[in-house]
């Protein structure tokens, strides 16, 4: 979930790319015009298609974005979906490649916020 369709269009293509082409990765970014900004509406078609079963993780990329997660999350069961308060690129290599290899919503959401603590130098 993000501002920037051109940002979350990027990760997605990241997280192909690292293995994750069997983990469910849906983008709901920017405005229905076009513009930046995030929608309720969006998110909400995103969260349904991406529950295949086991729930979803939704990692925003801003606090704002948040807003529209809890305004698309109230249609859904609350113990399918977990907003992840974790770095956007590094939380969700860390879900999609926990996904891949077996993980359950709870070690795939845990694996998101541990991100937060891996050093990049």
């Amino acid at each position: 979930m993000s501002h920037s369709p051109q940002l979350a269009a990027g990760l997605a293509e990241l997280l192909g790319e690292i293995g994750s082409r069997d983990v469910p990765v849906l983008v709901a970014a920017g405005t229905a015009d076009g513009r930046l900004g995030t929608s309720p509406d969006a998110v909400r078609a995103a969260l349904r298609q991406a529950d295949t079963g086991d729930g979803v993780v939704v990692l925003p990329d801003l606090g704002s974005a948040v807003l529209s997660v809890k305004l698309a999350a109230e249609e859904c069961d609350p113990l399918r979906v977990v907003v992840v308060d974790a770095p956007f690129v590094e939380g969700a290599v860390a879900a999609a490649v926990t996904a891949a290899s077996g993980g359950d919503l709870a070690t795939v959401a845990a694996a998101a916020r541990s991100a937060r603590d891996v050093a990049k130098l």
